[in-house]
């Protein structure tokens, strides 16, 4: 679809690109705003620029001023809710935890922010991303590698610390907690109904940390925990 295609000559793009006022920056936040809604409430293909103009109570002429079409601007919306789901996760990782709390955090983080808007744009997202060769579906991924990147990290700090087998690969790992979260995601999209999200996750967490940490490492940890309570004990006077 090569009209579609980006024009790096046409005068328009930097405009669209580069707002040159207060004015243009606010109406790029209510377009943004109001795609979210739109696009959550709709999907993809139902959801149309007239619709999103006409609560906005603009032209839709005005909506390419800022977007070259609906798929740049559904881009552009994943895009900012993947950036916010993303600091959200990086803010509240407890990197001084153990490597399974940080993974709890992780998952439970995960579950709740795809979540939380109701199951429209996390049905877009799982859908579309699927959709290989499919413009939007492409647009998707260096969207995805940025956000498993944290997980990515995660999963290396924790084969370096000894706490995660070195014997699977890391991209295995990934999918060892991505596919069961996946799956969640679309059991509760179907369903569209509310789900518990602490007691989905600490059960999905002890299944995978069973299959995931390093022989052993339930031992290590258990002695671990004995040292630091006797060393307790014996700070008190006590002992056992």
């Amino acid at each position: 679809m090569t009209h579609d295609l980006p024009d790096l000559d046409d005068p328009r793009r930097s405009r669209r690109r580069s707002p040159a006022s207060a004015k243009s920056e606010q109406r790029i936040r209510d377009l943004l705003r109001v795609g979210r809604e739109v696009f959550a409430e709709k999907g993809y293909e139902r959801a149309t620029t007239t619709e999103i103009a006409q609560r906005l109570g603009i032209s839709e002429a005005t909506v390419f001023t800022y977007f070259r079409g609906k798929r740049e601007l559904c881009v552009r919306v994943i895009s900012d809710w993947y950036d916010e789901i993303i600091a959200t996760m990086e803010a509240g990782l407890p990197r001084e935890q153990p490597i399974r709390t940080q993974l709890h955090c992780l998952v439970q983080t995960h579950l709740r922010l795809f979540l939380v808007q109701g199951t429209g744009l996390c049905a877009l997202v799982l859908s579309e991303g699927r959709s290989k060769g499919q413009e939007l579906g492409e647009s998707f991924l260096p969207l995805q590698r940025r956000y498993t990147a944290l997980l990515m990290d995660l999963l290396a700090r924790g084969q370096a610390s000894g706490e995660l087998r070195r014997d699977v690969p890391l991209r295995l790992l990934r999918s060892v907690v991505l596919g069961p979260m996946e799956h969640i995601l679309w059991e509760v999209v179907a369903q569209d109904k509310a789900t518990d999200i602490d007691a989905v996750s600490t059960d999905l967490v002890a299944l995978l940390w069973s299959a995931m940490q390093a022989p052993g490492e339930e031992l290590a940890a258990l002695r671990r925990m004995r040292a630091e309570v006797t060393d307790a004990l014996e700070r008190t006077g006590s002992s056992i």
